[in-house]
Parts: structure tokens; C-alpha cells; sequence
């Protein structure tokens, strides 16, 4: 297992290349859902992603509420927005990135079942062993903070609210080792800095 303290940011490729592995393993299981369901705002892209690739056209969405910045949590999990399709009597497919604890796959999973769809499997593109609950799909196993292209903004500036200079560098550096691009970062970097002088 990868070591806790480090991050990892997989490239665009990789997810792309991950959810064509997903598709294959729901396929070759038998399971066929009716509807996909994207927990927001993680399980958006692959959610997107694979109707495509399993050729199944009904999208939803579901908001669950636990982040409030880069690793730090609320005390509890908050359903913010239901699902917003019509589940019952239909397989669903659950699509997020990845789950720490699990807590918030167990919340919507019982609000899906509790809206009638008649069976709920999850899929996800990283799974940590710490997690209560254990996706019936997933691509790779890491103890890793996971850091996605598409908030890598949100991660800058959760790093300048929270450190020093020294302390930023220290961080950015950590991240272009784990994987971006030193160029985007110091973009980010840039705007973020100049967007709170204003």
C-alpha cells in the first residue's frame, strides 16, 4: 500500500484508461443498470464518462455534502440534493472517485434504495482499505490523497489560506513531485494571489 502522507495526481490518460476498465469488469459482471447516478462534485466526470462507454443513456446526479477543504471534513455527512432521476424499480450504477470512509456510499445508497431502485452497486475509481464500504467496482487500491485535475485550484488555494510562503513551496513542490505540472501550478498560483488582491 502507498504511504498515507503523500498525494497522487493521475493524468487525464490514466482516468480515461481506468473508467475503459470499469466498463469492462460492470459489463463482463452481468450487471446492466437502467441509470448511472454521479455523486457530486467527484463522481461527475466518470459518471459522464461511462454511459458512453457502457452505452446506457440515463445520467442523475446526487449531491452529498462532508469536505470542506483538502482533508478536512464536517462532522457528518450531508445529503444536499436527491437524486435527480427517477430510480425505482431501476438498477442503478453509483459513481464517485474515490471515498475515504465510505459513510457518504452508505447515505446514498440507502437514499436510492429508499426511492425504490431495486439494486445499487457502486463503482469508483480509487478504493482505500480504511473505507467501511467496499465498492463493487474499483481500479486501484491507495492510501494516498488523491489529487484530480479538476480541483486542483480548489487544492492551491486551500494551501495559501492555510500556510506560510515557506510552507506554500514546501507544498507546491510536494504536488509537482506527486504529479502536476510545475507550470500549472505556478499559474495557479499566480491568479489565486493576484484574485485576493482584488
Amino acid at each position: 500500500m502507498e504511504n498515507e502522507a503523500k498525494s497522487q495526481v493521475p493524468p487525464w490518460n490514466q482516468i480515461y484508461t481506468i473508467l475503459r476498465s470499469q466498463a469492462e469488469k460492470i459489463h463482463n459482471s452481468g450487471f446492466k443498470p437502467d441509470v448511472i447516478v454521479g455523486i457530486t462534485r467527484g463522481g461527475w466526470v466518470p459518471a459522464r464518462i461511462l454511459p458512453d462507454l457502457l452505452g446506457i443513456y440515463t445520467l442523475a446526479t446526487i449531491r452529498v455534502e462532508f469536505y470542506v477543504g483538502v482533508a478536512e471534513t464536517k462532522n457528518e455527512f450531508v445529503l444536499t440534493q436527491s437524486v435527480s432521476a427517477y430510480v425505482t424499480g431501476k438498477e442503478t450504477l453509483l459513481v464517485d472517485d474515490m471515498a475515504d470512509t465510505g459513510k457518504s456510499l452508505q447515505l446514498v445508497t440507502e437514499h436510492l434504495q429508499n426511492q425504490g431502485a431495486t439494486e445499487v452497486r457502486v463503482s469508483m475509481l480509487y478504493y482505500k482499505p480504511s473505507n467501511l464500504f467496499t465498492p463493487h467496482f474499483y481500479e486501484k487500491k491507495t492510501r494516498r490523497w488523491v489529487i484530480f485535475l479538476l480541483n486542483t485550484k480548489e487544492v492551491v488555494m486551500k494551501i495559501l489560506e492555510n500556510r506560510g510562503e515557506n510552507s506554500v513551496n514546501v507544498e507546491v513542490t510536494k504536488l509537482v513531485n506527486a504529479g502536476l505540472l510545475k507550470r500549472l501550478m505556478e499559474e495557479l498560483l499566480k491568479e489565486t494571489v493576484e484574485a485576493e488582491k482584488c
